[in-house]
């Protein structure tokens, strides 16, 4: 089990990542400190005290799980923890998958330890389990089938004109390489400085395996200009493992290492690998590689992950989301831009999911402290169908993005999809990229792939050239991204076309503006460059 403490000073945490992340504010970008956060974090001495003693009255010894001693985690009989918590765990099966998990339907703690105790778990939370824990939410295609692990061996390549330089511009709408990227978002290719600072950190979950020499092809063919043994980091959470077996190379794994590699142009790239002996329990190691990147004094500037707990926003208590995302505030305050795919079921979250007539399911996470990326196709571009977007049924508006949804939902008025969402809730995407036809390599063959999981990791290299340059220049990195992002909608391509159809509908249309088909736009390179002042 594990148990999140209240932070000292949450409201003080959170004024000072306001501040530093307010594009109007004299302390824009003045990110805090390890230490910084520590504090504000740090639980009040009364808390550990009546929570330890709680534990230990009930034979429980607990350990700290995080550097500031806000997550505690301990083993505890089951009969144990339905006297403590007034519960009643139970086993209960997944009837899709047959996966078991205990949880109880409801539980209490002593009313003197309530203010000091912000979530227990596991508890209430119901996610839709499956054997991996995880799940990849890009949807991989190969031309719309699916592709996994297991027929990876059968993948062949794509038949398609491939681009390899801007001059090939015109096949891109049948294959989407670098090249492509590069021309229709005008980004830089010349090589960063080998003293460079600025760092990007890749997720990899599930088991997913990122192939060295799937990614010397991938460079050979797709940035012949860059050296091809240009290569990344490792780093090993959780008894993970980096199999270099061609068969074990991972649709996933692959293809958020060769579009950060191979778009950021030398700028090191870490593949930060959460392996299957987690220490958060059951939710796949979402908070352990938080927690373990805010103990390092100099954790990567981006984070790309495109990967989600199973089944939409609901699957897991507020409690347990709202403590999740105070660890992500907390790693965002040290100047970390967080990004996540959002998803490939359009307003259903998840491809495949049966919620015809129902309302809209919400992705995970919806946390106002990540970014989170939708999916565009064509060139020029519209909106994917698989992109996931809508409004969280969890967190309201944060101040950044309610004049750009306001104006969205008087374009669509209240008629369309009434009672099916959440007009208050914080909206997503906030951003996109390309995310269908992308070419990787995979056990040594080229494929075409989609999904906003290509998109995540393309924009967090956007996102790291331009660290490159404001540290180049001596200037603080990006950071926390929102406020600034929807400060300049002028910095992105406003995209006008397409929708993301679910739950029996045709979903939402992008329309001018923000819209939660696309968000703000896509990435405009030069019209970023200038919004910060380069």
């Amino acid at each position: 089990m594990r148990i999140n403490l209240a932070m000292n000073d949450r409201q003080g945490l959170e004024n000072a990542l306001t501040e530093a992340s307010d594009p109007t504010n004299p302390n824009y970008r003045k990110w805090l400190s390890r230490a910084d956060v520590e504090y504000y974090a740090r639980p009040s001495s009364d808390a550990v005290r009546s929570v330890r003693n709680w534990l230990s009255s009930n034979n429980i010894d607990a350990k700290t799980m995080s550097l500031s001693g806000d997550w505690l985690k301990f083993t505890v009989p089951v009969g144990t923890a339905n006297s403590m918590l007034k519960a009643q765990y139970n086993v209960y099966e997944h009837t899709a998958s047959g996966k078991q998990t205990m949880r109880t339907m409801d539980y209490s703690i002593p009313e003197d330890l309530q203010e000091h105790i912000k979530a227990i778990h596991p508890t209430t939370s119901f996610y839709h389990n499956n054997e991996a824990k995880v799940i990849s939410i890009s949807g991989h295609s190969k031309y719309g089938s699916s592709v996994n692990k297991a027929s990876n061996a059968n993948a062949s390549s794509t038949k398609a004109p491939i681009p390899t330089s801007t001059a090939s511009f015109s096949n891109c709408n049948d294959t989407v390489t670098p090249a492509c990227l590069q021309k229709l978002y005008g980004l830089p290719s010349s090589l960063v400085s080998p003293y460079a600072n600025s760092s990007i950190g890749v997720s990899a979950f599930g088991g997913q395996d990122a192939n060295n020499a799937d990614l010397k092809s991938f460079l050979e063919v797709f940035r012949p200009d860059l050296p091809s043994n240009t290569t990344y980091i490792n780093q090993f959470l959780d008894g993970a493992s980096n199999s270099q077996n061609l068969s074990d190379a991972g649709a996933e794994a692959n293809l958020d290492i060769q579009y950060t590699v191979g778009m950021a142009n030398n700028i090191s790239v870490t593949f930060v690998d959460i392996g299957d002996q987690v220490r958060d329990g059951d939710d796949g190691g979402f908070l352990d590689i938080i927690n373990d990147l805010l103990a390092e004094q100099k954790p990567p500037l981006v984070l790309t992950t495109s990967y989600g707990v199973v089944g939409d926003e609901s699957g897991l208590s507020k409690p347990l989301t709202f403590a999740m995302c105070d660890a992500f505030m907390k790693l965002t305050a040290r100047g970390v831009s967080i990004l996540y795919a959002t998803g490939d079921g359009g307003v259903a979250s998840s491809p495949g999911v049966d919620c015809d007539g129902e309302p809209f399911l919400a992705a995970w996470p919806t946390c106002p402290y990540t970014t989170l990326v939708g999916a565009t196709a064509n060139f020029p571009e519209k909106g994917a169908d698989l992109s996931a977007g809508g409004f969280s049924n969890y967190f309201g508006q944060p101040l950044w993005q309610q004049k750009a949804i306001s104006g969205y939902l008087e374009q669509i008025g209240t008629k369309l999809y009434s009672g099916l969402y959440n007009r208050t809730g914080r909206g997503y995407p906030d951003v996109s990229a390309q995310g269908e036809k992308l070419q990787i390599f995979l056990s040594g063959e080229i494929i075409s792939i989609g999904g906003t999981s290509a998109s995540s990791p393309i924009f967090a290299s956007i996102v790291a050239l331009l660290n490159d340059e404001l540290l180049s220049k001596g200037k603080p990195p990006m950071g926390f991204l929102n406020p600034w992002i929807y400060a300049h909608p002028e910095a992105f391509n406003d995209i006008i076309g397409g929708s993301n159809p679910g739950c029996g509908t045709t979903g939402f249309p992008a329309r001018e503006g923000w819209d939660p088909v696309t968000g703000v736009g896509s990435p405009n390179y030069q019209a970023m460059r200038k919004a910060l002042g380069l």
